[in-house]
């Protein structure tokens, strides 16, 4: 009798057909949120928010099923990539009336358009942890 050690797969949950439906609605609004405040909309960050809340739900949904600790921090850097989308839902709000009451320095200094700067570090972290995970994830499909 062997003693090798059992290896459990690593795989992320798999979204259904309507949580990936989800997903993709949530980045398309994203997407559509961010162009139309450039372009002076008021509603944009409304469906900025409404997009950021649907793609940061949907990847919490999807959770990771094995003892890899690079996958785990990976998905750690998803997860933080998803509440700076929310962080910066709030900002493009904060952004639009300066409705925190600030004075205007203060408000110049740390909330007029620093959402820009919010979405750009999420969205790298985003690409970057998300090709990681695919490509650990191939590799150890590679080992067995």
């Amino acid at each position: 009798m062997t003693n090798k050690p059992i290896q459990k797969e690593l795989t992320m949950r798999a979204l259904s057909k309507w949580e990936t439906a989800v997903l993709l609605v949530g980045g398309l609004l994203m997407v559509i949120g961010s162009g139309a405040y450039i372009l002076l909309q008021v509603w944009a960050p409304y469906v900025f928010a409404v997009g950021s809340v649907c793609f940061a739900l949907m990847q919490f949904r999807q959770k990771y099923e094995g003892p890899d600790p690079t996958v785990r921090r990976l998905r750690h850097i998803l997860l933080l990539s998803d509440v700076l989308f929310l962080v910066a839902a709030f900002l493009m709000f904060a952004n639009q009336r300066n409705f925190l009451g600030l004075d205007l320095f203060t408000y110049i200094k740390y909330i007029h358009n620093n959402w820009v700067v919010v979405l750009l570090v999420a969205a790298i972290l985003q690409l970057y942890a998300s090709h990681r995970i695919a490509s650990e994830l191939e590799k150890h499909a590679k080992k067995r």
